[in-house]
């Protein structure tokens, strides 16, 4: 009876010591870190005409540099509308310079014609208002027809300098209206050819900046559809850490400042930039790589690592601590 009751006690001694570590443990082994993980932003290039993948230039998990290739699809379609935007700009020059070359010999004779009648029918309206006007004095014309005779004769003058100075302007090879038209028809069929090229451009995109392929969705000698993503990119600029700061903390951080942090398997004294501070609280997720409970109020932050790292992987951030404490 007495060794089961030392057994007893020993088993009780022994629960509430495990109790007890369990319990204690955590708190001496508490790290004073921020828990965070890191997060990527890929980019989805496609291109904006359906066709067949010539040319896939990548692979997954590939590392690219900027400016490189990473596939083709079928030009055929774009390289027509910039050939026919090409030629629709050599119609226009063509018709530009035309324009600059003056009236053809048919053309000065249709023209001089037309100011002869427009003088005829000027000298003729200061005749009738010649005529109207002594009319007038004797009492046989009335007023309202000497007026009428004297603006046909004014618009009649009108119409005749017109015309000399349009024959003029053809004598000297000038066509102002023709050529201001022709210049614009050719401005607009180089714009027109510019868009082209940048729709043929589209069709075989180049890599903006350093970074790695995270997945082909389609490989040479399949149908993309349009605006459909061919394959994802990660550049070095959009993968992040991501970090959530306690709100009684959150006076300490600021834009443009470093945090200092650390990851498994990762060299020491790894830094990142603070890029985007959330301006709206919310409550600690659910599932989020930490040791410990922390508040349950919190901010996001998310900041430029100096070194690429893998999206998911878990880190730890060196807190901020403010002036005075």
């Amino acid at each position: 009876m007495i060794r089961q009751r030392l057994i007893a006690g020993v088993l009780l001694a022994a629960a509430v010591a495990l109790v007890a570590l369990l319990v204690l443990l955590p708190r001496l082994g508490r790290h004073d870190v921020l828990t965070g993980y890191v997060e990527a932003e890929p980019l989805y290039l496609a291109a904006p005409v359906a066709g067949t993948v010539k040319a896939m230039y990548v692979v997954r998990g590939q590392e690219v540099a900027a400016g490189a290739n990473l596939f083709v699809v079928d030009p055929q379609q774009p390289a027509s509308q910039r050939d026919q935007a090409a030629a629709e700009l050599a119609q226009a020059q063509a018709q530009a310079l035309d324009a600059r070359k003056g009236q053809r010999p048919e053309e000065l004779s249709v023209l001089a014609a037309n100011t002869a009648a427009a003088e005829a029918r000027a000298r003729d309206a200061q005749a009738t208002f010649k005529r109207t006007s002594a009319l007038v004095s004797v009492g046989v014309r009335s007023q309202q027809q000497l007026d009428d005779a004297k603006g046909a004769a004014e618009t009649a003058e009108a119409e005749a300098r017109a015309a000399r100075r349009q024959g003029d302007a053809a004598k000297l090879g000038q066509r102002p209206d023709q050529i201001q038209a022709a210049d614009a028809r050719v401005a607009q069929a180089r714009a027109n050819l510019a868009g082209a090229a940048a729709r043929l451009g589209d069709n075989a995109p180049l890599a903006a900046e350093p970074g790695r392929v995270e997945d082909v969705f389609f490989q040479q000698g399949e149908w993309a559809p349009a605006n459909q993503p061919i394959l994802s990119l990660l550049p070095d600029s959009r993968i992040k850490v991501r970090f959530f700061v306690p709100e009684k903390d959150l006076s300490a951080y600021r834009v443009g400042e470093t945090v200092r942090f650390a990851c498994d398997g990762c060299r020491s004294g790894l830094t990142a930039k603070i890029a985007y501070i959330s301006p709206r609280p919310e409550f600690t997720p659910p599932v989020i790589y930490s040791r410990e409970a922390r508040d349950r109020l919190v901010y996001l932050i998310e900041a430029q690592p100096s070194v690429r790292l893998n999206p998911g992987q878990p880190v730890d951030v060196e807190p901020v601590r403010r002036s005075g404490r």
